[in-house]
């Protein structure tokens, strides 16, 4: 009985090795690939103005831009209202960018205006938080 199991295993292994053919060997080390090409990662798509005033600006200026925010109640000086109309007219929109993006400080305004390096690598939310800066003179 152990004679036969053991043909059968034999014969086993022969039949399974019979069927592979032994790859020759250049082919038996792979060729070095050169690595793939890096894919270039997509610029990341810019922030909505809209979004970015909602989630960082009204936390102080409000909703509204009035300067009546709920982080804003608690600051001295207190945040500005973009209403006034006075402030609007003598305000470039490049002062607004820097202040912005840099933080109040970079104007001499309060260091409590905090600043926004990550938004100088998106210009146009830039320039959509000004024009709905600007929105609000008629608004307040």
């Amino acid at each position: 009985m152990k004679y036969i199991s053991l043909v059968f295993a034999l014969a086993a292994l022969v039949f399974v090795g019979c069927g592979k053919k032994e790859p020759p060997p250049s082919a038996k080390t792979p060729a070095k690939v050169a690595p793939a090409a890096k894919k270039a990662k997509a610029p990341a798509k810019p922030p909505e103005a809209k979004e970015v005033f909602a989630t960082r600006c009204a936390t102080c200026h409000g909703t509204e831009g009035k300067g009546d925010g709920p982080a804003g109640m608690a600051l001295n000086p207190k945040p500005r209202s973009f209403g006034d109309a006075a402030w609007q007219a003598k305000v470039t929109d490049d002062h607004l960018k820097k202040v912005i993006v840099q933080g109040g400080t970079s104007v001499g305004l309060s260091p409590l205006m905090a600043p926004n390096p990550d938004l100088a690598a998106h210009p146009t939310t830039v320039d959509g938080l000004v024009k709905l800066i600007r929105s609000y003179k008629s608004a307040n």
